[in-house]
């Protein structure tokens, strides 16, 4: 499908979120983050979120919502599946990101490096949870990923640079 001529782009940076419809096109950048986008085919709305981690500790009961963490950004989608008078099931949904993003050798330290893998695991298990259907996933690996959404037609586009060698990447 060819691209409207006057097409809103928007690029999320982590913690973003952003849904609706149009000729609109949400583009992002992920390493260890994850984007979920959502496409609703008959609407032709949809959304993406881009979560640094699996969830919030601690959370205060009236903090607002953090798109940073995944449990939250998938609130947020499920409040405009409210308002758009949609459920769920209709959408497709596709997962990205969850890249690894240090040298083999700096794998071994504690905590920051199970971080791609418990992201990549949380999307899927909150995306199946809601009752969305995740049609597509291109999760995982070494390095990072540019990642594009079309409103308008639900089409996805992903660039990967995915090798790391010495502290340099490899495309």
């Amino acid at each position: 499908m060819r691209a409207p001529t006057d097409v809103l782009d928007i690029f999320l940076q982590t913690g973003d979120f952003y849904f609706g419809g149009g000729r609109t096109r949400i583009r992002t950048l992920l390493g260890s983050c994850v984007a979920m986008t959502l496409w609703h085919p008959k609407l032709q709305i949809g959304g993406m979120c881009h979560y640094m981690l699996p969830h919030r500790t601690g959370r205060a009961p009236h903090a607002s919502i953090d798109a940073r963490y995944a449990d939250e950004a998938l609130e947020l989608f499920l409040r405009e599946v409210r308002q758009s008078a949609t459920h769920p099931a209709e959408y497709q949904v596709k997962l990205f990101g969850g890249g690894r993003m240090f040298r083999p050798a700096l794998r071994h330290m504690a905590g920051c490096l199970n971080v791609p893998e418990r992201n990549v695991e949380t999307g899927r298990q909150l995306a199946a949870g809601a009752g969305f259907n995740v049609i597509a996933e291109d999760l995982g690996g070494d390095g990072h990923r540019n990642v594009m959404l079309d409103l308008w037609s639900g089409e996805v586009w992903v660039k990967r640079v995915s090798e790391i060698v010495a502290g340099k990447r490899q495309t």
